[in-house]
């Protein structure tokens, strides 16, 4: 059922942002620190089984010089660098086996797949684990609340970093054009993008689907579904924590990086999407500071477009690097 704001109310949806006054100071120190780590990008190849793409079993350094997995998939049939689509995973879910991931390097890109740390025992297996810092708070089960007292401590701190350092060791790959790199997910995976929007400045393209860690107090105010509830239960116990709360998911919020994306973005959203509801996907997209295009798929949940987007996707890049 449509459940949030009337589609052309929500066309002009563009909230007022709250974001904290240190933001690009917080976000410049920690990718420094995650630089003074060497990257040491490894990829090793890999028997897939499949004739037609070249697999490898990707590590390389993020957050706090940890190792951080994933998988690059190339077209075999090449002949000089590729553009490159940088791939981030929904909630729950893992790098799982290089056969879930064909789509982009049969449609002639270099393709990385980046595991998210802690992840990938709820839907698709993952490999990356996460080493939480000292001081870590008491959370609700899953990852939403986990290090939310502080935001040197937040768990997408280091998602986020791992993130960004998943375009630079894309882009140490002699098979990858490193001038023409976008980025892509859905749900979890689109909120990361949407902070490589505003954290990596030369990307070519974003791809954000349904996206996920976007104007976060309403999400929580306007469903209790998962994820977001997490954060609902962790504040319904820890009553004298809210503010706090809020204030760390500030430097998280995908609106806070829209308004610093220079790079073209095609956005999708489900108006039946009650984990992801469309009033913070246009939240975000009304927000975004590059050209933008969104597609509306009007009777969907959070599956969104799927394939049909997928269709949408291909089109966007295929004008884009044609």
């Amino acid at each position: 059922m449509l459940f949030d704001l009337p589609l052309e109310q929500l066309q002009a949806y563009c909230p007022p942002r709250d974001e904290p006054a240190d933001f690009d100071a917080f976000w410049a120190k920690t990718l420094a620190e995650a630089r003074d780590f060497p990257l040491e990008a490894d990829f090793a190849p890999v028997d897939a089984g499949l004739r037609l793409v070249d697999t490898f079993d990707v590590t390389y350094r993020g957050y706090g010089g940890q190792p951080i997995k994933g998988w690059l998939m190339l077209p075999r049939a090449r002949s000089g660098p590729l553009p490159c689509v940088v791939e981030y995973i929904g909630y729950g879910g893992g790098r799982g086996h290089p056969l879930d991931w064909l789509l982009w390097s049969a449609a002639g890109y270099a393709h990385l797949v980046m595991d998210t740390r802690g992840q990938g025992s709820a839907w698709r297996v993952g490999d990356t684990p996460d080493v939480e810092p000292e001081g870590s708070n008491p959370q609700y089960p899953g990852f939403m609340t986990r290090g939310i007292l502080n935001p040197a401590t937040y768990y997408y701190r280091r998602v986020f970093t791992d993130a960004v350092r998943a375009v630079e060791a894309a882009r140490t790959h002699p098979a990858v054009d490193a001038a023409r790199i976008a980025v892509t997910g859905g749900s979890q995976g689109g909120g990361i993008v949407l902070a490589m929007a505003g954290l990596v400045p030369d990307l070519a393209a974003v791809l954000p689907d349904v996206p996920f860690l976007c104007h976060y107090r309403r999400a929580t105010e306007l469903v209790d579904s998962h994820p977001y509830q997490e954060i609902a239960k962790y504040c319904q116990r820890h009553r004298d924590k809210i503010d706090t709360v809020f204030h760390t998911l500030s430097y998280f919020d995908g609106l806070n990086f829209a308004t610093r994306a220079d790079a073209a973005a095609l956005f999708s959203v489900a108006l039946m999407d009650q984990i992801c509801p469309p009033s913070t996907v246009f939240a975000a997209y009304n927000h975004y500071a590059a050209s933008k295009q969104i597609r509306i798929w009007q009777y969907n949940n959070h599956e969104g477009g799927e394939t049909f987007q997928s269709v949408e996707k291909i089109k966007f890049l295929r004008g884009m690097w044609s």
